[in-house]
């Protein structure tokens, strides 16, 4: 867990508290590279107060983030949650009735802290099969309306399937990819924030 700190004290403006996987967490990035440092610059430089903690654990299901979110938010008190998870249980296969609860909790925690939640989509390779794929895309939206929370629909859009932007790997982006996860972050954040 890091903060990222700009140039204006967050006091005033609050915390926003990143609460993610490794698509957050800069899996394979140098420290200044990933899309949630390059968030606390924009805010700075755009003339916004708050402070970012990354709080994301590469590796993080939505049951091992549930339980640590009740940690997390009594230590910071954000202003916002920036909520990430959900491609490890895709990839893993876990049950989507169970990730759903899950990020519900999550959800419903932050709220009752007095949080504005930006719940952030992920998306599954087609081999997971459609039945399973269009589940765990829909349940995000569904939760969002359901919670009436901000959405980022899908965090990898125009990144996801360009090989120039993706490491090695095929799962994360890179270096360069990186400013474009935080456009698709950007657009929903934007209205959450006060100056």
């Amino acid at each position: 867990m890091f903060a990222c700190t700009g140039a204006r004290a967050a006091g005033a403006a609050g915390t926003i508290l990143v609460f993610g996987d490794s698509l957050s967490a800069g899996y394979g990035l140098k420290a200044d590279q990933g899309w949630v440092t390059l968030l606390q610059q924009r805010l700075t430089d755009e003339g916004y107060g708050q402070r970012v903690v990354n709080a994301s654990v590469s590796g993080e299901t939505t049951s091992g983030g549930a339980n640590r979110l009740p940690r997390a938010l009594a230590q910071h008190h954000p202003q916002i949650l920036i909520l990430e998870l959900g491609a490890n249980d895709g990839l893993r296969g876990l049950p989507l009735t169970a990730a759903r609860g899950n990020l519900a909790t999550m959800i419903q925690a932050a709220q009752k802290a007095r949080a504005r939640v930006l719940l952030v989509g992920v998306q599954l390779p087609p081999n997971y099969g459609p039945a399973y794929t269009s589940g765990f895309r829909d349940l995000f939206g569904e939760l969002a309306k359901a919670h009436k929370t901000a959405l980022v629909p899908f965090l990898m859009e125009g990144v996801a399937l360009k090989d120039s932007l993706m490491q090695a790997d095929g799962l994360h982006p890179n270096a360069a990819g990186q400013p474009l996860l935080l456009d698709s972050v950007w657009r929903s954040l934007k209205p959450l924030l006060a100056r």
